[in-house]
């Protein structure tokens, strides 16, 4: 039952992080949004991970797709986090 409860808060946890890198991409197309408290909250929070991609991948024209690979990434470090959370209580169990 305990591996249910961690599972599900870091499900949450993760599912939250990625609304909020949706929702930074999103307010980089209106910078009136960027500059509000919302938008300096989020850019500290979504910065820093989405800074390790555009390290590696350009622009391509006037399209950044680093967010988009940084979501996916996300999305499979949360399964990997999850089968390690599993074999930590299958250990235990």
């Amino acid at each position: 039952m305990t591996f249910l409860f961690i599972w599900q808060y870091v499900s949450i946890a993760f599912y939250v992080y990625s609304l909020m890198l949706v929702a930074y991409v999103l307010m980089s197309w209106v910078p009136a949004v960027q500059n509000s408290s919302v938008g300096r909250i989020l850019a500290k929070l979504c910065e820093p991970y989405l800074g390790i991609f555009r390290k590696f991948i350009p622009p391509i024209g006037m399209i950044d797709i680093s967010p988009i690979v940084a979501i996916f990434l996300l999305n499979y470090i949360q399964k990997g986090l999850f089968i390690v959370i599993f074999k930590i209580f299958d250990m235990f169990a």
